[in-house]
């Protein structure tokens, strides 16, 4: 089968499982029959799909592509794979109203357009469980910064007594925000491991080409930290956890796909 069926379907999928979401998510329970394992089965069936493209466009005897769009290719993957694993015994399938439309954009980004940064294929253990590593890191940081959203709007709501369809759709706030910040403990203990491991296993980690990213990686750490450390010792919620989980989210973006832009898509630099 192509890449580009594979890819027409991946996307199929995750649009299908989007509607569903949205369908069960906006409406009244009683005016849907849809049951809530469907959208988690197509989005489960685009997940593979999607890992088929993903392995078709970056394992090669040369080593792993991790260009610029096919890196947010594999960061949506991995955001999405998590989203559906814990959706089946988690309330959290209704983030894929956000993240499904990601993933479709980062499919059509990859078939499109390509950049190469091959990731050698006899790098060292540790180094590849640095990279594994973050990614999951970042990837679950990005669900994190989502979930913060659905959640301040679910206060919004509330607290402005406009309880909607779609907010009694919702779970209730208190199993939103203990959701939110596992995500973020999680989160922050695999940004750590990376970061150790990073300045372990990567020579030189502060030479120029990397010293942005270890920074940056630093301070969304602090980030993270600083607001865990507010929630457990002044109960941070609300609209101080979404600006401290997004302000996180945003530098975390920027040390991984800062400067992979401006240098293979802005300036056309493919580096081996």
């Amino acid at each position: 089968m192509s890449t580009t069926i594979i890819a027409f379907l991946a996307i199929a999928s995750y649009a299908a499982s989007g509607i569903v979401i949205s369908v069960r998510l906006f409406h009244e329970k009683t005016e849907t029959n849809i049951p809530r394992p469907v959208g988690i089965g197509l989005g489960l069936a685009g997940v593979l799909l999607h890992g088929t493209i993903l392995y078709q466009g970056i394992i090669s005897d040369s080593g792993i592509n991790l260009g610029f769009y096919a890196a947010f290719s594999l960061i949506a993957w991995s955001i999405l794979l998590l989203l559906m694993l814990s959706a089946v015994t988690k309330p959290v399938e209704n983030l894929g109203i956000f993240l499904l439309p990601l993933a479709i954009l980062s499919i059509l980004l990859e078939m499109h357009f390509s950049t190469a940064h091959l990731f050698p294929a006899d790098a060292s253990w540790g180094l590849r469980v640095h990279v594994l590593i973050s990614l999951l890191a970042y990837s679950l940081l990005a669900m994190a910064s989502v979930q913060a959203v659905l959640l301040a709007v679910h206060d919004h709501h509330l607290h402005h007594r406009h309880p909607g369809g779609f907010i009694r759709a919702l779970p209730p706030l208190i199993t939103m925000e203990t959701l939110l910040f596992e995500m973020i403990g999680l989160g922050f203990v695999l940004l750590t491991i990376g970061l150790i491991s990073g300045f372990i296993f990567l020579e030189n980690i502060l030479i120029q080409r990397l010293a942005h990213k270890t920074i940056l990686s630093i301070v969304a750490w602090f980030v993270f930290g600083t607001l865990l450390w507010g929630r457990f010792r002044f109960g941070w919620r609300g609209q101080k956890a979404l600006i401290w989980t997004l302000i996180g989210f945003v530098v975390l973006m920027l040390a991984y796909f800062g400067s992979k832009f401006v240098v293979e898509v802005i300036l056309g630099v493919n580096a081996g």
